[in-house]
């Protein structure tokens, strides 16, 4: 059910009486969502905002709990299905408006550089940067389309690499609004998960340690995973990239094949004839074309070959299971 409008007036309340009435002059009602995600689906959020500083997300996070809205944190919309339907409460997205990003010489290593980034910068911007200052170690994120605080709650990788390789330091916020820094061996990572799967927690600044390197052979691995991309992935439709985590012994888009699903459609959501282990949206598809198209996946493959496929994709909002706080 949508929040009653008394709980978001004293949402909005709390937030101009701690001083915060910029901020609040900046949230957004039913806002679509559909242009935030890269499914291109989504229905209005009742709330949304885009923060600019860790101290703007612990207010709107201190004034959801004060008045128990509840609320749900993004970043660039990458690896989400959002309901038809909507979101009840609070979307908080770590966008544009939340991306910094700056380097300095690390003083216990003369061959390694720290990069500071906050967690609404996107990975593609990240990798570049990396590059262009002939840094290596984030070359596997060029083309990964989400955003570095997503990216390090999912531990996001390709091609045998991911972000546990070059993440040092973590900055998160909890929902009391406590500051808190994670050392690398602290965040728990393991294949696409980290310990804010597990715990609440908002990531708002990553360290990353990389090495320096030669930037003729950081280019052109960067070319490698871009040709293998563009030749492997459907990239010209929207998606969210693998829909599936990879089962131990298996790999999803040839099960997939295997079952004869590659091309199959419900309503505009279609496994791709390119890479059986993208749904993508072939132009008019919803998000429940997508989940019911995702179930029929699930179930085929659990009755040909008794292997479970775990989603990597999350769904959000009303009919969802929903991730709100």
């Amino acid at each position: 059910m949508a929040v009653d409008s008394s709980t978001i007036e004293a949402f909005r309340r709390n937030l101009i009486e701690t001083g915060k009435k910029e901020l609040e002059s900046r949230l957004r009602t039913d806002e679509i969502m559909k242009p935030h995600t890269s499914f291109r689906v989504g229905g209005p959020a009742q709330i949304y905002v885009e923060p600019e500083s860790g101290e703007e997300i612990c207010a709107l996070i201190c004034a959801a709990k004060a008045v128990g809205l509840p609320f749900f944190l993004m970043g660039n919309g990458s690896n989400l299905v959002i309901s038809d339907e909507g979101v009840d409460g609070l979307v908080i997205r770590l966008g544009e408006s939340f991306s910094e990003l700056r380097s300095e010489e690390d003083t216990s290593d003369p061959e390694c550089v720290r990069i500071t980034a906050t967690a609404g910068t996107l990975l593609i911007r990240l990798s570049s940067f990396a590059a262009k200052a002939g840094l290596t170690g984030l070359e596997f994120a060029s083309g990964i389309p989400g955003s570095l605080g997503g990216a390090v709650f999912m531990n996001a990788g390709a091609y045998g690499h991911d972000m546990s390789e070059v993440v040092d330091k973590v900055i998160s916020i909890s929902p009391s609004g406590e500051r808190k820094t994670w050392k690398r061996e602290e965040l728990q990572f393991g294949y696409r998960k980290s310990r804010f799967m597990k715990e609440e927690g908002i990531v708002t600044e990553v360290e990353l340690l990389l090495r320096k390197g030669d930037p003729e052979s950081i280019a052109s691995s960067i070319r490698e995973y871009t040709e293998k991309r563009t030749k492997s992935q459907p990239l010209q439709f929207p998606s969210a990239g693998s829909m599936f985590k990879r089962p131990e012994g298996h790999y999803t888009g040839a099960l997939i094949e295997q079952a004869g699903l590659k091309g199959f459609s419900i309503g505009g959501a279609q496994v791709s004839e390119k890479h059986a282990g993208f749904v993508i949206n072939k132009g008019e598809a919803t998000a429940s074309d997508i989940d019911a198209l995702v179930k029929h996946i699930q179930k085929t493959i659990q009755d040909q070959f008794g292997v479970s496929l775990e989603r990597e994709v999350r769904f959000i909002g009303r009919g969802f299971e929903s991730e709100t706080k």
